[in-house]
């Protein structure tokens, strides 16, 4: 089955403090045939570099208001009077604040959307067919 990839290069800012925060390069990634994921590398050109997938739906909705819980939390606000998507990521080998420019985010968001529509995700998996065939027998 051919899938789509939507993909977005931006620079990210790793707050380290309220005073100070540093440019980190990533790579936004959605899938089809992953349709309810979203892709997060950080690091892109690194030797080393670090990857997060979480649900699309969490940075959708983050984008407006805050949410999300355990290692990934997604909030808007304003830094200086830019309009950003924070991201606050925990894991066993650290957390992570990063800030991301909302409309840069929004943009690419709305080209996953128009890729594969919210509630229309299970079709891009063929789940209905696999439903089908298993009830069928």
């Amino acid at each position: 089955m051919d899938y789509k990839v939507v993909e977005r290069e931006l620079e990210l800012r790793l707050v380290l403090s309220p005073e100070r925060s540093v440019p980190v390069p990533a790579r936004l990634s959605y899938r089809t045939d992953d349709p309810y994921a979203v892709h997060v590398t950080f690091h892109i050109n690194s030797e080393h570099p670090v990857h997060w997938t979480f649900a699309r739906e969490l940075l959708v909705e983050g984008v407006f208001r805050p949410c999300g819980q355990g290692d990934v939390r997604v909030w808007p606000t304003k830094v200086d009077g830019r309009s950003v998507v924070l991201m606050a990521l925990s894991s066993p080998d650290g957390d992570a604040l990063l800030e991301a420019p909302t409309a840069q985010v929004s943009a690419w968001l709305e080209r996953t959307l128009r890729a594969v529509p919210p509630g229309t995700e299970g079709e891009q998996l063929g789940m209905d067919h696999v439903l089908d065939q298993l009830l069928a027998q």
